[in-house]
């Protein structure tokens, strides 16, 4: 295959959390990474989310949103395709969360969910 997959947002984000993304692409430690989306096991519904700035892999399907080039592996992909993710910066119940389509079942902190 020449390059990486490139297909349209698996993820698409709110205008406030492509706001925040795009102001903590600005931190120096972050500067040449792109915004990498996952899943992994835990959380209290069985799988979780995580957000990391990281550098592009071979097998990354990637997409770009604005000017963020968000990355996804391919397995992360099969459950984040059509989500959702919104920031809010409110004290209480703030950050980040995502609106999944694909969970079955989601806790009520937006960070975790079942398939």
């Amino acid at each position: 295959m020449n390059g990486s997959p490139t297909v349209g947002p698996t993820i698409a984000l709110t205008g406030s959390a492509m706001a925040e993304v795009k102001c903590l692409l600005e931190k120096p430690e972050n500067s040449g990474k792109h915004l990498r989306l996952y899943i992994e096991q835990g959380g209290c519904s069985g799988m979780q989310y995580g957000m990391v700035f990281d550098e592009k892999r071979d097998e990354d399907i990637v997409a770009d949103d604005s000017g963020v080039r968000i990355l996804v592996d391919p397995i992360s992909a099969r459950y984040l395709r059509g989500a959702v993710m919104d920031f809010s910066d409110a004290l209480t119940g703030g950050g980040f969360k995502i609106s999944n389509p694909n969970a079955k079942q989601s806790c009520g902190c937006g960070k975790s969910f079942a398939a």
